[in-house]
């Protein structure tokens, strides 16, 4: 495991990356099913009926089986999407199999905007995360747009919270001992990859 003490979040961010996206395709497929072993028939993922996914970019873990899966069973799945205005801003919109994509300002799909469609943080029971770096203690480093931390932000005040759960998803070379955490950072329950629960 890295010893990131020496290293400033945008230098952990670059080497994280860097060891993820050098995960053959076949490593790659194989993290994906072992992801959809550890989560698909957990009680988290099959009692929740509003799900909130991403669709993988720049090496991140594949949660796409999970997403098929629970379209399957008829849960209700959500991507996130990107706002024009305010730039910083995301949504969760409701995703159908078989839809249309579009490809966002960073090159990654997501469904045509449309606010019927859209459903508030609170109201999800389950949001699977991406991110660049994660701890055991529910530290999460992401890509540093920020965008799930606004999204997230009002849960801070919140002592206690029922919904949603969040959970990040990664492979294991993202993994680290601590992660220092900032102060719009929003801790996570847990994260889960191919081999383990964090």
């Amino acid at each position: 495991m890295l010893d990131i003490t020496t290293l400033s979040r945008m230098q952990l961010r670059r080497y994280l990356r860097t060891q993820r996206r050098a995960l053959s395709r076949c490593a790659q497929r194989q993290a994906a099913l072992g992801l959809y072993k550890q989560l698909a028939q957990n009680p988290l993922f099959r009692r929740a009926q509003h799900i909130a996914l991403y669709l993988p970019n720049d090496g991140e873990i594949d949660p796409r089986p999970l997403l098929r899966a629970a379209q399957r069973r008829g849960k209700t799945t959500y991507l996130p999407v990107l706002s024009p205005w305010p730039r910083t801003k995301m949504v969760f919109q409701r995703i159908t199999p078989g839809e249309r994509l579009l490809k966002n300002r960073f090159g990654i799909p997501e469904p045509r905007r449309n606010c019927a469609r859209q459903r508030t943080v609170w109201a999800l029971d389950l949001i699977l995360l991406p991110l660049v770096g994660f701890d055991a203690h529910g530290g999460r480093l992401g890509m540093g747009g920020g965008f799930y931390d606004r999204s997230l932000g009002y849960l801070k005040s919140r002592k206690i919270w029922h919904k949603p759960t969040l959970l990040g998803l990664a492979h294991e070379c993202q993994r680290v001992d601590r992660l220092a955490m900032a102060s719009w950072d929003v801790p996570l329950h847990g994260t889960v990859t191919d081999k383990a629960w964090y």
